[in-house]
């Protein structure tokens, strides 16, 4: 089941990357035409002896960074797709493949309340029980001594506040309290498997640790969910702003009222906004993919 979880969750890190590597260069292309718009009009003002050889070689220089970045992730589109196919086994056909961020569907949202029962699931905690019925424990007193019976999820699908409530000052502070007193191990079959207590202490830290790692890794991809949809929503404002900032750059060089350094400046802001928000569009999916493997693929998340 490990093996078969971290492929799902591999092949769908992959098939984002070829999204991401995709829509920027479609945003790296709608750059370059915009540019050489731009040259073509600057070289007609040139030529009228509107502008200077300046400026106009200033905008050739924005129009080679376009080429580059063009080139740049065309290269990395194809080295991602690649990747995709060979973690498939095979080529995928043109049609399943995502032309952008926007035409990946991740697994959807989790449920508000979700028990964290679904955690048991997970390869590391499931081998660690195993591990423990091969010491003769039980596995049902183990779970009540040492499982946390918890909402992991909030309304809106964010931590709760029993799963925040696990942990102290930091991720690293395990705040919950086993009930040490339940008899976990069979006596009966103790003495004759002669199995040592330091053995059973061994299997016990170790079903504890895997446990408490767990839950830390659920909190920490749920701590990003909470905060990526507010910094997508504010570089959409940002982006938003910056172009609109740089068309009115563009405009009043046109009329002659400022130079060229401030659409050039505007521009810089302008390709640097939308480069963030195609990396938060990222995060917020690739979050998805990541709670998805942390809850072990339980129920909570579907494909």
């Amino acid at each position: 089941r490990g093996a078969e979880l971290s492929l799902v969750a591999a092949v769908g890190q992959s098939y984002m990357a070829l999204a991401a590597s995709r829509e920027q260069l479609q945003l790296a292309l709608a750059t370059l035409q915009s540019q050489l718009d731009f040259y073509g009009l600057m070289e007609k003002q040139y030529k009228a002896g509107l502008t200077t050889m300046l400026d106009l070689r200033r905008i050739q220089t924005q129009v080679n960074l376009a080429q580059r970045n063009v080139a740049i992730y065309t290269q990395r589109a194809a080295q991602d797709k690649n990747a995709l196919n060979l973690l498939a086994g095979a080529k995928i056909p043109p049609e399943l493949l995502p032309q952008n961020l926007n035409s990946v569907v991740g697994p959807r949202e989790v449920d508000p309340g979700l028990s964290s029962s679904v955690l048991l699931l997970r390869p590391d905690i499931m081998a660690a029980e195993h591990q423990l019925k091969a010491a003769n424990a039980y596995i049902g007193v183990a779970r009540a001594a040492f499982f946390p019976r918890i909402s992991l999820t909030a309304l809106l699908g964010t931590a709760s506040s029993s799963l925040s409530g696990l942990f102290g000052s930091g991720s690293e502070s395990w705040t919950f309290s086993p009930q040490v007193g339940l008899p976990i191990f069979d006596a009966r079959t103790h003495g004759a498997l002669k199995l040592s207590e330091a053995n059973q202490q061994i299997v016990l830290v170790e079903y504890q640790k895997a446990i408490q790692n767990a839950f830390r890794e659920v909190a920490d991809v749920l701590a990003v969910k909470g905060t990526i949809d507010q910094q997508v929503a504010a570089q959409e404002s940002l982006v938003e702003a910056t172009e609109e900032t740089y068309n009115l750059a563009q405009a009043r060089y046109t009329k002659g009222i400022d130079s060229f350094l401030g659409v050039l400046d505007a521009h810089r802001s302008l390709y640097g906004a939308q480069q963030v928000l195609v990396g938060l569009h990222m995060a917020r999916i690739a979050n998805q993919f990541q709670l998805y493997a942390v809850l072990g693929g339980g129920t909570g998340v579907s494909n």
